[in-house]
């Protein structure tokens, strides 16, 4: 019998006691060395949120409601009167409670709401799986070319579908896949791999593609908004070398001693009219996001359109609501009024006025910010650290005259942004590489040497997509 339950575990402690000390900060913590009130209080309730998706005492998604609340109760304009005081230098301003609530129903929610209501109905009415069946037939039976096939599908999935989702169901078609295959063949890990490797990088594609992709968005509005269109022309070249890459790169180091594989995949689309309302829906949704400048509603307009139909239609009836991904949406939420917090309040400029940055030329500033996103990303989730850096991303890429060189504010947020889905050295990096690890077909050390040279890759494309996208002045607001 375990003596676990006897004692309590540090988490324990943790969730008695974190919260407590956050508030005992946010209300003594005096003013100085250059830091108002309000922004020592945000910088108490960063740490307490840093630790928090570090050591995961709850649900991640729970840390950032819990962001979003003791912000209302201790930095809002309604706040507890004991968190009060007069607006002043040295105090600093208030938050707007307004603002604060807003961020539970950003358009960038609103967003992944419509890519959610598209996955849902594509894997109720297996679209999804019908659509793999397809795609892989023109890839034929030599191992090699199997593989580049599931990841090509992989991570065309994931530009529209969670890649949690999407790896789940690519790892089921490949089990009979895997049959074919002797049991010491190392092409086994190779297939393995080339889901999660997929699933990361494929999410880059669309702005609904991952997480950290929709905090991104929050950062690039007005002259630096980009839409859907826009996301894509860099997202998917990235993505093709990327995917490229990894196919080389697999097939290079677990070369496969079989020199062909049967697949044997049978299905059918369905055809009853709700299924036919779905692939109407999907299809014009995506044709839609694509075609913006044409009709004139951007993408989070477009991404509610597929939530009508369905819900009118009832393809997605309240049962499917229960299924959706409601803490994703709660967990981007919670990253938004974070660094709405931080800017509002001062703290990410003042931060970033502290670090000895000043002099370096813009691209050394975007290698540090990449190279150490790409860093934190192999040990926390995605999402976490897009929460985490891209506030102090952005108040850096606005305060440095050098960063204005490579593209400004987009350059580096967008930069930031796609190294973070390239850390994938763990399996703790993100739920793909837990998925493919839990197959019991990759060791550890293979992936993360994979991981290592899929971060490598990534961050010198990076640079040269950034160089390139500058040269042709994509970053520089029309003046029309």
């Amino acid at each position: 019998m375990s003596t676990s339950s006897s004692s309590p575990s540090y988490k324990v402690y943790f969730v008695l006691l974190v919260p407590l000390a956050t508030l005992l900060l946010l209300h003594f913590t005096p003013a100085g060395d250059g830091f108002s009130v309000m922004e020592q209080r945000v910088a108490a309730l960063f740490v307490f949120a840093a630790l928090s998706w570090i050591l995961e005492p709850w649900p991640i998604y729970a840390t950032s409601i819990l962001v979003i609340t003791l912000e209302l109760i201790c930095l809002s304009d309604s706040a507890w009167f004991v968190f009060r005081q007069a607006e002043s230098p040295a105090f600093g301003k208030l938050l707007s409670y307004r603002d604060i609530m807003a961020t539970l129903a950003s358009p960038v929610i609103q967003l992944f709401l419509g890519g959610f209501f598209l996955a849902a109905a594509a894997t109720k009415y297996r679209l999804d799986q019908n659509l793999a069946r397809v795609l892989l037939k023109p890839f034929g039976e030599k191992p090699a070319y199997v593989m580049l096939g599931i990841m090509v599908i992989t991570a065309t999935f994931s530009m529209f579908m969670s890649n949690t989702a999407t790896t789940a169901m690519m790892l089921a078609i490949l089990l009979p896949i895997l049959k074919e295959l002797p049991a010491t063949d190392r092409g086994r890990s190779a297939l393995v791999l080339s889901v999660p490797i997929a699933a990361n990088l494929g999410g880059l594609g669309t702005p609904i593609g991952s997480p950290p992709n929709a905090i991104a968005l929050k950062y690039l509005t007005g002259a630096d908004a980009l839409n859907f269109g826009q996301w894509m022309a860099f997202g998917l070249p990235f993505v093709l070398v990327m995917v490229g890459f990894g196919w080389f790169l697999l097939k290079t180091l677990f070369p496969f001693q079989q020199q062909s594989i049967t697949i044997n995949m049978k299905g059918s689309f369905q055809q009853s009219t709700r299924a036919r309302i779905v692939y109407i829906t999907f299809a014009g949704t995506i044709a839609l996001w694509l075609s913006d400048f044409l009709h004139g509603m951007n993408a989070y307009v477009v991404a509610m359109i597929p939530v009508t139909v369905f819900l009118l239609t009832n393809v997605i009836n309240k049962e499917d609501l229960k299924t959706l991904s409601w803490e994703v949406l709660w967990l981007v939420a919670g990253g938004i009024a974070l660094g709405l917090a931080m800017e509002e309040s001062g703290l990410a400029q003042n931060l970033v006025s502290q670090i000895p940055l000043v002099g370096l030329p813009g691209w050394a500033v975007l290698i540090l910010a990449a190279g150490f996103a790409q860093l934190m990303a192999n040990f926390l989730s995605h999402t976490a650290t897009a929460n985490l850096l891209l506030p102090i991303v952005a108040a850096l890429s606005v305060s440095l005259p050098a960063v204005q060189s490579i593209g400004g504010l987009p350059a580096m947020i967008i930069g930031v942004t796609l190294t973070i889905s390239t850390g994938m050295c763990l399996p703790i990096s993100s739920p793909p590489n837990a998925l493919a690890s839990a197959t019991g077909e990759v060791k550890t050390p293979d992936m993360t040497r994979v991981g290592l040279w899929i971060g490598g890759m990534g961050l010198a494309l990076i640079l040269i997509l950034m160089a390139l996208m500058n040269a042709l002045h994509f970053f520089t607001p029309s003046t029309s």
